[in-house]
């Protein structure tokens, strides 16, 4: 097989079997502390993680692809836009997995924001591992490495002080403890018996202790952790966000750690953020300013909303649209798959071989045999338009060009995207209405639209034929070509522009356009 190395996927997966050897199965991991709604940018760790997957597996390896909800993490802060604010305050420095979900849902906070993505990864194709770190600690899956951690705490504070300002005081320990009595990480005087026992102060002066080989409430700081976890499930590839990618950041100084344990950090890359377009700064669920992968859902189909992430390289930062942008994005994958079957082509070699292999990553599945059905995005706004955003009505005008099954489900989805961004973001001056009764039209323009009223149910027309005709009428009775286009908008639509008139009318249907174009008595209409 030809090793494609043109997208940055495949070179990563080249460099994870150049740096970790020849391996039966590959370990990918990816993850995130559920403390808010998992947005779109958050997403793009498990899509750099996905086409790396593709790109090993393309290369004939076996790959297992973990994520892990970091919902044993400490509850620092509560988002605005969230209902129950007190009770959430009253929760703050529990485990995230501790804290109620204030909306009712489910039976956690960390569940209610984990629950959302694992039921949409797999339309994109996503098929994740997902490991509950809080299961993970409390089960006592961890305690050889935590005690691990503490016999190498000296090793591990010369490590971090490396890269901090004040060093760390002669007591810190690598571990924070959740209250057996609070529930909270707020304790002091934290001490190790040098086996399995930790000892702590809480706030009202009293003690306790606990032994992590039970499980409990016991865990390894950030910084400690992710590098055990390396160790512990034999991770040979993790992406990390430009936070972690720092100098003397937690990459950085995990890879120190990680050795402790005789082991090498994983292969990694940095991924730049996702931003919306029109909006400054990154998403932040605590502010409550995100795009979620579901939402992108609504306007992209699942393929395109791969093609977003397939396209650009992983450390290139990249805006979410919702704007007329949507449509040169569609216009966008479509042109891609058209090279990929050979039914366009590119100006040089390089071009077609990343275009293709971007496709490939694209798709949900595998690339089927024969290019699908490729409705226009733009055109079908405007048929959804002309019919009230009626989607079974969009797909009867439609039907006689669909081959199979596929292209109709591919139909579908494209319309109900449409029709949700026709809804929701399209500008004002796009979105407009057929009318339903005729309108005055101007003196010397009223014989021209009769003479048209009656051309177009006369025969079958294309949309060529029509555009000429259309010219010859305006010829013929001395009317300007650019005063009549815009009288025949208003006509139709009540705007004075719109979609290429001719193809436009053909859609709206000539006997519905003939009756709008048939002059209405004026002095009638002034009496």
């Amino acid at each position: 097989m030809k090793q494609n190395m043109v997208h940055w996927a495949d070179v990563t997966a080249h460099r994870i079997i150049h740096q970790k050897g020849d391996k039966d199965i590959y370990t990918i991991a990816a993850g995130i502390t559920p403390s808010g709604v998992v947005h779109i940018g958050n997403f793009r760790e498990i899509m750099t993680n996905e086409l790396v997957k593709r790109a090993l597996e393309y290369r004939g390896k076996k790959v297992r692809f973990i994520y892990s909800w970091d919902d044993f993490d400490v509850f620092r802060k509560v988002p605005v836009d969230l209902p129950k604010q007190d009770i959430l305050k009253a929760s703050l420095r529990k485990p995230i997995v501790d804290v109620i979900d204030p909306r009712g849902l489910t039976d956690s906070y960390a569940r209610g924001n984990e629950i959302p993505i694992e039921d949409v990864v797999h339309k994109l194709g996503i098929h994740p591992e997902f490991i509950y770190q809080h299961s993970q600690y409390r089960a006592g899956h961890y305690a050889e490495q935590i005690k691990f951690a503490l016999e190498h705490t000296d090793e591990i504070k010369d490590i971090l002080n490396v890269h901090r300002e004040h060093p760390l005081t002669d007591d810190w320990l690598p571990i924070s403890v959740f209250s057996t009595g609070t529930g909270t990480d707020e304790v002091s005087n934290l001490t190790w018996d040098g086996e399995w026992g930790v000892s702590y102060t809480l706030k009202d002066g009293t003690t306790e202790t606990q032994d992590f080989r039970e499980g409990g409430n016991v865990k390894l700081k950030w910084r400690i952790d992710w590098p055990m976890r390396w160790k512990y499930e034999n991770v040979d590839f993790e992406p990390g966000g430009k936070d972690h990618s720092t100098k003397g950041g937690s990459f950085d100084t995990g890879k120190e750690i990680v050795k402790l344990w005789d082991h090498e950090a994983p292969t990694y890359i940095m991924y730049d953020f996702v931003s919306l377009k029109g909006q400054s700064g990154k998403m932040s669920s605590s502010k409550g300013n995100v795009v979620t992968v579901q939402d992108v859902l609504k306007v992209y189909e699942p393929s395109i909303a791969r093609f977003l992430f397939a396209g650009p390289r992983a450390n290139a930062e990249f805006c979410i649209s919702f704007d007329l942008d949507v449509i040169k994005i569609y216009e966008d994958f479509d042109k891609c798959e058209r090279v990929y079957y050979g039914m366009e082509t590119l100006k040089n070699e390089k071009d077609t071989i990343k275009n293709n292999r971007t496709y490939e990553l694209s798709c949900v599945n595998e690339p089927s045999e024969l290019i699908p059905y490729q409705p226009s995005f733009r055109h079908l706004t405007n048929i959804l338009l002309v019919n009230e955003l009626d989607i079974d009505k969009t797909i009867s005008y439609l039907e006689n060009e669909l081959k199979n099954e596929h292209d109709k489900e591919r139909l579908r989805t494209r319309a109900t995207c449409a029709k949700y961004w026709l809804e929701h973001f399209a500008p004002e001056d796009f979105r407009y209405t057929v009318n339903t009764s005729a309108q005055p039209v101007p003196e010397n323009m009223q014989d021209l639209f009769t003479e048209l009223a009656e051309k177009l149910v006369s025969k079958e027309w294309t949309d060529d034929e029509l555009h000429e005709e259309m010219y010859v009428l305006c010829t013929n009775h001395s009317v300007q070509h650019k005063d009549f286009f815009k009288e025949a908008y208003k006509l139709i639509i009540s705007k004075e522009k719109g979609p290429r008139l001719a193809a436009f009318i053909l859609q709206v249907g000539r006997e519905r356009v003939a009756r709008l174009f048939k002059p209405i008595n004026t002095e009638k209409q002034s009496e």
